[in-house]
C-alpha cells in the first residue's frame, strides 16, 4: 500500500532545503518518492494520505542507549507509581529493587514506548542484557554502535534527542529521500527553531519501516 505522509513544512535532512506542504511516499518499508503534496497527490490518487500538523523530519537518534535502557528502571504505571514514584530510578537505588532479567525487559519495554514518543528512530549503544536487547529490537529502533563524544565533558543520557545539540539536525539518523528507509517523525511545531526550543515531546507520530509506532492520541 502506498500511504502519503505530509505536514505543513518537510525537512528532508541536515542542510537540506524545507519543503513547505512537503510530503513522503511511503512503499512498504522504504520511501518512494519525495515533493510537494499537491504534485504527489496526483501522481499518486489511490495513496492513502495522512496530514501531521507543523514539521516532518528524519526520526532522531539518541545517545546512550544502554544508559537509558539497561541502567535505568521505568516504573510500570499505574502498578508501581505509588511506591515507586512515576520518574525513572537510575544509580544506587536501583540496588534496591533487586532487578531480575524480566524485570529489565518489562522497562526496557516501557523505556522505548517513551523513546518513540519522542520521535526517536535509533539508538547507539551497547545490549548487554538479553531481554532489555531483545525489547529494543522488537521495538523496531535500530542500534548502532556508540561514538566518542567530541566533548571531554559528554551530556548526561536523556530521552531527549536534543539534550547536549546546538540544532535538531544534529539528532537526525538518516535522510528522506527515494530508496532510504522510511523512518522519519513529526512534531507539532512550525520549524526547526520551534522544536530545538518546544523540546521532542511535541512529537505527534513516528514511523518506522513504513509502521505508524507512535501517534499522539
Amino acid at each position: 500500500m502506498l500511504t502519503l505522509h505530509t505536514a505543513d513544512l518537510l525537512v528532508p535532512g541536515a542542510g537540506a532545503v524545507p519543503v513547505p506542504g512537503g510530503a513522503v511516499l511511503v512503499e512498504g518499508d522504504r520511501i518512494a518518492r519525495v515533493g510537494p503534496y499537491e504534485d504527489l497527490a496526483v501522481a499518486y490518487p489511490h495513496a492513502r494520505a495522512r496530514r501531521w500538523p507543523g514539521l516532518l523530519t528524519p526520526g532522531m537518534l539518541v545517545r546512550s542507549g544502554d544508559e537509558l535502557l539497561e541502567r535505568t528502571y521505568y516504573p510500570d504505571d499505574p502498578y508501581e507509581i505509588t511506591e515507586l514514584g512515576a520518574e525513572p530510578i537510575t544509580g544506587r537505588a536501583l540496588d534496591d529493587l533487586k532487578l531480575t532479567e524480566a524485570r529489565w525487559g518489562h522497562s526496557a519495554r516501557r523505556g522505548t514506548q517513551r523513546l518513540l514518543a519522542r520521535g526517536v528512530v535509533a539508538v547507539a549503544g551497547r545490549f548487554t542484557v538479553p531481554a532489555v536487547r531483545t525489547a529494543v529490537l522488537r521495538s523496531g529502533l535500530t542500534v548502532v554502535p556508540p561514538t566518542a563524544s567530541p566533548s571531554p565533558s559528554p551530556a548526561p543520557a536523556s530521552l531527549d534527542p536534543f539534550a547536549g545539540r546546538s540544532a535538531p539536525a544534529e539528532a537526525y539518523h538518516g535522510t528522506l529521500e527515494p530508496g532510504s528507509p522510511a523512518r522519519f517523525a513529526a512534531f507539532a511545531v512550525p520549524d526547526e527553531a520551534a522544536l530545538l526550543a518546544e523540546g521532542a515531546t511535541t512529537c505527534v507520530a513516528t514511523v518506522i519501516a513504513g509502521r505508524l509506532l507512535h501517534r499522539r492520541r
